[in-house]
């Protein structure tokens, strides 16, 4: 959380407008502490939706800080996009390619279709109610992805809606895209939970060598 304040640090006061960086700062970092608290239990290290939780709640942080502060949605959504965008692109190239690999990898795949079946189950929903749903999609004759993820339920989803965050989510799905373009992956997705629809269509492909390491256009929902 302090390196995305630093290297949103100049755009809080170029694009936000705000003047007292220092107290911004220091009521986000309080903020944090709040969202940590509420953040729900979805399994730990076990669950792959844990890595989610943790690399996005702070962005609850800040928008909400932001918010109060009278910034607009769409300034908020830019400052945290590129924030991340420059996080992500502190891991060396290299590491990110490979984890891009190993997600696209059929380890990978088969660890995904295993949690995607036992995210439905009742016994799941009833022990982690905070947490995802999602199906496992397999590629069809002339589809051009890896593999999909469609997601029944959002865990971001429901947590906006117990603590009042709804409107910062579509900032919040705009994250993916550069999240795995950074990675060499390119991700396919027209609709989300949060922008009104049944389901989120993920679908995963390898970019372009010439594209990969870098992150493409941002796309929102």
């Amino acid at each position: 959380m302090r390196h995305r304040l630093d290297l949103a640090e100049a755009m809080l006061g170029e694009r936000a407008q705000l003047s007292n960086i220092n107290g911004i700062r220091q009521e986000v970092m309080d903020e944090f502490d709040i969202v940590l608290t509420q953040m729900p239990y979805v399994g730990g290290a076990a669950s792959r939706m844990s890595d989610f939780f943790m690399r996005l709640m702070g962005f609850m942080a800040i928008s909400r800080v932001l918010r109060r502060h009278g910034v607009p949605l769409s300034v908020i959504g830019d400052i945290e996009r590129e924030t991340y965008k420059a996080q992500l692109l502190t891991v060396p190239e290299s590491e990110r390619l490979a984890a891009g690999r190993e997600f696209l990898s059929p380890e990978n795949q088969a660890l995904v279709r295993e949690q995607a079946a036992k995210s439905t189950t009742d016994s799941h929903r009833e022990e982690f109610p905070g947490d995802f749903a999602y199906d496992f999609v397999e590629p069809g004759p002339g589809d051009d992805f890896e593999f999909g993820i469609d997601y029944k339920a959002c865990g971001f989803c429901k947590f906006a809606a117990c603590h009042g965050d709804k409107e910062i989510l579509p900032n919040i799905c705009g994250l993916d895209f550069d999240a795995y373009a950074t990675r060499g992956i390119h991700l396919e997705r027209t609709q989300t939970l949060a922008g009104g629809a049944s389901h989120c269509n993920f679908r995963f492909s390898r970019l372009p060598a010439d594209q990969a390491g870098g992150a493409g256009p941002s796309t929102t929902d």
